[in-house]
């Protein structure tokens, strides 16, 4: 009888030390799964809670308007949910689909819209700016080159799609008209927001229309276009240049004086995954270019709340130096020697800008300006 309660209090003893180290590693267990959200949250740097009412604004104006075409579109499924709207959206989409030629024609440029506040806290979060190197007559109509592409283009969309950085005032009398794909214009109510900034379409059409407007018509070309979105890294100025004859072509066919556009920062506002010549990622982005006329390169930037993790772009400073006029001599038919020759003289000035001006606003760069296509 002894022995039988020795062993039943053994057993007891080796059951309640099991259960103590189940407990245990129990717990550690449980315990293990914080750890990456903890690591996750010592690599975000979340911003503060007291920030100045103007930055949230200038924050809240660029998220506004990196979504706006998303929010344009979700405004008009969410208004297909009320049958009774039916017949009005389904005459706005003739509209936009059959009728409507603005994107063709100069747009529908509002003075007051480019002017809102809005876009004045659009640009100070960068900040942008521009500086003018002379002035430009409004005597003649003019093609402004904008150089790089960057991801997006916000200082091209800060200059010349808006007031923000007083184009206006700096050049009486020039009307600019920003250029995009044609279709920008087939995304429902934000074509409209678009029109209303004096943003047009970059067919040749639309080239032609503008500047057969007269003297003071301009229109603002991105040159290196989806092509050079993908060589957009900070520190860089990778551009392709060299095949892009086409808007030199309209100018002289125009009589329009071409201008040269360099805007430094603007690759620097967002950060791309690794993409060189010669990786799968380049490879798979090219072929999605060929087939749809546009690419997706794979960025990231900032978010709304915090510094580091989002698709905002970064706040860096993006300063548009706009060049000296190269005069061109009307021709309707122009030879490819004649263009190449006005080709050459575009990037001459197009790299007196850099060498000027990049000890100013390009300090941290990688490596000097490149022409790499």
């Amino acid at each position: 009888m002894e022995v039988k309660k020795a062993f039943t209090s053994a057993t007891r003893t080796v059951s309640s030390s099991s259960l103590r180290e189940r407990l245990s590693s129990l717990s550690s267990l449980t315990a293990t799964p914080l750890k990456p959200v903890k690591n996750l949250q010592a690599h975000i740097e979340f911003a503060p809670s007291k920030i100045p009412r103007k930055r949230r604004l200038q924050t809240l104006a660029v998220a506004i308007w990196s979504t706006l075409i998303a929010l344009a579109t979700f405004a008009f499924v969410f208004l297909l949910s009320f049958p009774p709207l039916w017949p009005f959206l389904a005459a706005y989409w003739v509209w936009i689909a059959y009728i409507d030629k603005s994107p063709e024609h100069g747009g529908r440029m509002s003075p007051w819209f480019r002017s809102l506040r809005f876009w004045r806290y659009f640009a100070d979060y960068y900040p942008a700016s521009f500086l003018k190197t002379c002035d430009l007559p409004p005597d003649r109509p003019y093609v402004f080159g904008y150089h790089p592409h960057g991801i997006i283009g916000m200082g091209a969309t800060c200059t010349f799609a808006t007031e923000s950085t007083g184009f206006s005032a700096a050049f009486p009398g020039i009307i600019p008209h920003l250029l995009t794909l044609a279709s920008n214009f087939r995304a429902p109510f934000y074509r409209d927001i678009i029109l209303a900034m004096g943003i047009c379409s970059v067919s040749k059409q639309s080239c032609s229309n503008i500047l057969k407007g007269g003297p003071g018509q301009a229109i603002t070309i991105v040159v290196g276009g989806a092509a050079e979105s993908l060589s957009a890294h900070p520190g860089t100025a990778d551009l392709t240049l060299r095949k892009r004859l086409g808007f030199i072509k309209v100018a002289i066919q125009h009589g329009a004086d071409l201008v040269p556009v360099f805007s430094f920062g603007e690759n620097d506002i967002y950060r791309q995954m690794p993409n060189e010549k010669g990786t799968t990622l380049y490879s798979l982005q090219k072929k999605f270019q060929n087939m749809f006329g546009f690419t997706l390169p794979l960025f990231h930037g900032r978010g709304l709340l915090n510094y580091n993790l989002g698709l905002m772009p970064y706040r860096r400073r993006i300063v548009a130096v706009i060049g000296h006029p190269i005069h061109v001599v009307q021709c309707d038919k122009p030879s490819l020697q004649e263009i190449m020759h006005v080709q050459q003289q575009y990037i001459d000035e197009l790299m007196w800008i850099w060498h000027t001006y990049k000890d100013e606003f390009a300090r941290t760069r990688k490596r000097e300006l490149s022409i790499i296509e």
